[in-house]
């Protein structure tokens, strides 16, 4: 027998090359039909909507060719009309020589009894009866058509509908739309995340429990249901889940709050639950929800009672977070900056187990925040982190990463290759106060806002409890013809009753200075008089720094018996509201009569910094102090200014 011959095998990768068919043979087509519901649809509705547009516009181009009824009578009864064609209520009339016009008759009528009311010899006329034009019968296509779209349309829809049943709703509505970030999808990790290590390590717990749960469950620990990040904007809640994401190896599904909240009512609970159970299909997951107080707020406080869609969204999370069973390997992330509007059934232990404040960073957390988004960037080497850190206080780590972008655009806006501190300085101003803005002033008005700058200046450089003088300026800067800079030295936590007092001695410092120069006032204090009234306020009312008393008047929070929160006005007495406004009052009359004083004795000081700037508009705190003649520690050492107020 002889053996088949063999073929030779084919690199690995290549494609099979098509068989050549011999001589005189064509290749059968294999003819497949695929039915498109969608093209479908698109068709039927371009049928629909231009076919009959396109009649209309048909007819109205004959509408030129017309006869009025009257008027064809009379012509037939002249006998001008050869022949007449009858279409159901259309009349073709033949003129002869190709000659055609048209008419129409009421429905219904007969073209004999047309004939005979206006007294016209059937016999006379040749005329012929049709069943229906054209035109007709293409109406009573397009009527069954338009009657089978909408059909159509119909069926669709309650298809979508039973095949989002187990979660899809309607064309997807119900479906939950979080994002899914899969292992070795995320490249932020805790070594890109500082100035909050507290929080950091808490939530190195949670990875580490992903990982590792059997080192866990060995000791009766279960896993953690939820962990809510709660913080100011700017700390970096959204960044610390983004590096849980990169370091937990874990299927990551991140969702915003407002993402589950639809027009129509149930889509909500509906996403809830599908986002859910997706999780519990991928465990060991991790499921963040970003400004969960967008539907976490208390339920019932509102007008809309315990039945609106964001109500029913709460409870089905509710649900869901006590769904699972002690060892599912699923943790719930939360992000808000509003924990005081969470509802408590949302809070609670063993829904969320853990809460973790990220708080603004000291000045090592700034240090560390520094170095990490300096990556990248051309900055000289001269450079002090220590006294940017220093520089920065009250930044979070959004204002340092925008600071150290604003300075990088400085440079490559003017064209220089290195990042100095000055361009640092600029962009942690412009971050804060706004670009600057030459704005054309007549020189009073400078001279006016360069007095009430120093007014500033001095008042604050003469008081012991006060931070140095970080910048005087009368470049306009946002809504500010001009600014005193005066960041906190040191990271501060608490403030003192001589501490308060003298920040408003530094708020009227502005308007002092206007009253003692121009023996006249301007509209440029407005807000260091609302910032110095809530102060003092709130020395009386919260913090119990005046006579009368640890006592708070202040409004009560409270919570109902049925879980709704509310605020309750403390029982005062007209005539101790009366009383804390004088209060209020001796603290502002105290602290001006002190600013004034200050004032009053270093006016050649004052002249000489006001001079100063209206040569350089701009003094650091070196200058500032070198035009002063002292500096802040002696000034301290002195303590000659003190508020009168007891």
């Amino acid at each position: 027998m002889a053996k088949a011959k063999e073929q030779p095998k084919k690199p690995a990768g290549q494609k099979p090359s098509i068989p050549q068919l011999p001589p005189g043979m064509r290749p059968v087509r294999m003819w497949s039909f695929r039915f498109d519901m969608k093209k479908l649809l698109i068709w039927l509705l371009v049928i629909f909507l231009f076919v009959p547009a396109i009649f209309s516009w048909i007819g109205s181009s004959t509408s030129g060719m017309t006869e009025t009824l009257t008027q064809a009578m009379e012509d037939i009864r002249a006998g001008k009309v050869k022949s007449v064609d009858v279409s159901g209520d259309n009349l073709i009339l033949d003129y002869g020589n190709n000659n055609l016009k048209f008419s129409t008759k009421e429905t219904g009528q007969s073209f004999t009894q047309l004939l005979t009311q206006y007294k016209i010899d059937p016999s006379s006329v040749t005329f012929t009866v049709q069943n229906g034009s054209f035109m007709d019968k293409l109406g009573n296509v397009l009527n069954i058509l338009s009657f089978l779209l909408m059909a159509f349309f119909f069926v669709m829809i309650f298809r979508q509908m039973r095949q989002g049943q187990n979660g899809g709703g309607m064309f997807g509505m119900g479906r939950s739309k979080a994002k899914l970030f899969a292992k070795g999808k995320q490249d932020v990790r805790f070594a890109d995340v500082a100035g909050v290590d507290e929080a950091k390590q808490e939530l190195e717990e949670v990875v580490d429990f992903l990982k590792h749960p059997a080192k866990y469950h060995k000791v009766g620990a279960r896993t953690p249901k939820g962990v809510l990040l709660v913080g100011p904007a700017g700390v970096g809640k959204t960044l610390m889940a983004r590096a849980v994401a990169g370091e937990a190896g874990v299927p990551f599904f991140s969702m915003a709050g407002s993402e589950f909240m639809e027009m129509l009512v149930g889509v909500g609970a509906s996403r809830v639950r599908d986002l859910f159970d997706t999780a519990k299909k991928a465990a060991p997951a991790i499921i963040f929800i970003d400004e969960i107080d967008a539907i976490g707020r208390t339920r019932g406080a509102g007008a809309m009672g315990g039945h609106d869609e964001r109500d029913q969204t709460l409870n089905q999370i509710l649900v869901e977070m006590d769904g699972f069973a002690p060892n599912d390997s699923v943790i719930v992330l939360a992000a808000t900056n509003r924990p005081d509007v969470l509802d408590q059934a949302l809070v609670r232990p063993g829904r969320f187990d853990r809460r973790v404040t990220l708080d603004m960073p000291d000045i090592e957390g700034r240090k560390k925040t520094l170095a990490i988004h300096a990556k990248g960037k051309p900055f000289a080497k001269n450079i002090n982190w220590e006294d940017v850190a220093k520089r920065t206080v009250g930044f979070t780590g959004a204002d340092l990463e925008n600071m150290l972008n604003e300075a990088a655009i400085l440079i490559a806006r003017e064209g220089r290759d290195e990042i100095t501190f000055d361009d640092i300085e600029e962009a942690a101003t412009k971050v804060k106060m706004g670009p600057s803005k030459k704005r054309i002033q007549s020189e009073n008005d400078r001279r006016m806002t360069a007095y009430h700058e120093a007014g500033h200046a001095i008042a604050t450089h003469f008081l012991s409890h006060t931070d140095p003088v970080h910048r005087i300026s009368i470049i306009s800067r946002g809504r500010a013809l001009g600014f005193t800079m005066i960041p906190p030295a040191v990271d501060k936590y608490q403030s003192t009753r001589v501490e308060l007092l003298e920040e408003i001695c530094t708020l009227l410092g502005g308007r002092a200075a206007e009253k003692l120069i121009y023996n006249d006032l301007t509209a440029g204090a407005s807000s260091d008089i609302d910032r110095l009234t809530r102060l003092a306020r709130a020395m009386v009312i919260d913090y119990g720094m005046s006579p009368l008393g640890p006592i708070d008047f202040g409004p009560q929070e409270g919570m109902s018996e049925w879980g709704r929160t509310y605020l309750e006005q403390t029982d005062v007495s007209d005539s101790k509201r009366a009383e804390i406004d004088r209060e209020v009052k001796r603290i502002v009359n105290a602290c001006e009569k002190t600013t004034m004083d200050i004032l009053t004795k270093k006016r050649k000081v004052m002249d000489r910094v006001v001079a100063a700037l209206m040569e350089k508009e701009s003094l650091e705190r070196e200058e500032f102090e070198k035009i002063v003649g002292v500096s802040k520690a002696d000034v301290i050492k002195k303590n000659e200014f003190v508020v009168e107020y007891s």
